[in-house]
């Protein structure tokens, strides 16, 4: 703990210049004393710093005395400062640990690749989820990720799609997923072969506990090739079928993920402009509805019973949107009342 401090002492007056011992013991949240001590361990440690007294005064490094972190590219030096997340980093409880983290980093490098880092930090900025989806609620992550991180297995409640919904499972948790802004435990049943691994949701445990038991993870777990091979059998299972369409020029760029990836594998252009293709399909109600949002841009050709559910849904909506046919009107009735109240008609 005291070897850290002192090398975060060092970097915040190598990046920041004069500090006085109050302003050192704020950002470290230790005592103006700590800070004394450490800045004597420092001297006897043969860093060059002194000391200016007076209102102005504070620590300060010799001019010309850095550390270094060698090696590194502009390109590196930007990624690297580009790759520091603070939002699912303080999620898993590191926040403090990435500001800490990117200090050093920046500390350590030359002045020209520094201001590029800063610029690159400036000028971009990661926000992982999706626009219309709320955060989660999990409350439980920093507990699954030190199971991770431990290699102890866990005892939780969780909450699943089908019935009973809450169920206990004791787990060997094996990594951590964050996708789309959800994040995501892989893990083994305990005991259990590496080959029952499941996926389960974070926010979905109601309960946890961390028990003592300890695990050994196979040597040969690859938690991102594991993860990629996952979603391949996920969207080979989700999508059973196929259509035949034609799509407008304007559809095309609102197919995304496997059906753009479908429609620039068998697109095939036509004369009038529109293009034909093979798009896969969950089922024939999620292509129902997924058609219907592209409106008059898609024609679907087959299967003949999702072109037969469309053209029905197509004279329902035609339907209930045509123009209400206007009243007819009985003028002997207005005659009537014109007499009956003294009203003529003028002539």
């Amino acid at each position: 703990m005291k070897s850290s401090r002192l090398l975060s002492i060092l970097l915040m007056l190598q990046t920041r210049g004069r500090m006085t011992a109050a302003q050192l013991a704020e950002e470290l949240e230790v005592s103006v004393r700590t800070v004394y001590r450490d800045i004597e361990s420092l001297h006897a440690a043969g860093v060059p710093l002194y000391a200016d007294a007076g209102h102005c005064g504070g620590y300060q490094l010799f001019d010309g005395y850095r550390t270094r972190l060698t090696g590194l590219s502009a390109g590196e030096a930007q990624a690297l400062f580009l790759s520091g997340i603070p939002g699912p980093a303080a999620e898993l409880g590191l926040g403090a640990a990435l500001a800490g983290a990117q200090l050093k980093l920046r500390a350590a490098l030359p002045p020209e690749l520094r201001a590029q880092a800063d610029r690159m930090r400036s000028r971009f900025h990661l926000d992982a989820p999706g626009w219309y989806a709320e955060d989660d609620d999990v409350p439980h992550l920093s507990q699954v990720a030190e199971a991770v991180w431990r290699s102890r297995v866990l005892d939780v409640r969780y909450r699943r799609w089908k019935e009973p919904t809450d169920v206990d499972r004791r787990l060997e948790p094996y990594g951590l997923v964050l996708k789309a802004g959800r994040w995501y435990l892989i893990a083994a049943h305990h005991p259990g072969p590496s080959t029952s691994l499941r996926t389960y949701r974070v926010d979905q445990i109601l309960e946890l506990t961390l028990r003592d038991d300890d695990f050994v993870p196979p040597k040969d777990f690859d938690l991102a090739a594991h993860w990629q091979r996952q979603q391949a059998d996920f969207h080979a299972r989700l999508y059973t079928g196929e259509a035949l369409v034609r799509l407008s020029p304007h559809a095309a760029p609102r197919l995304t993920g496997p059906l753009a990836r479908a429609l620039a594998a068998t697109g095939t252009p036509e004369p009038d402009g529109w293009t034909r293709a093979v798009l896969p399909i969950e089922s024939l109600d999620h292509a129902h509805a997924m058609f219907l949002g592209l409106g008059t841009d898609v024609e679907v050709l087959a299967p003949p019973q999702l072109r037969a559910r469309l053209t029905e849904t197509a004279h329902a909506l035609a339907a209930r949107y045509a123009p209400a046919a206007p009243d007819r009107v009985d003028l002997r009735h207005f005659s009537d009342l014109g007499h009956s109240s003294g009203y003529r008609p003028a002539s």
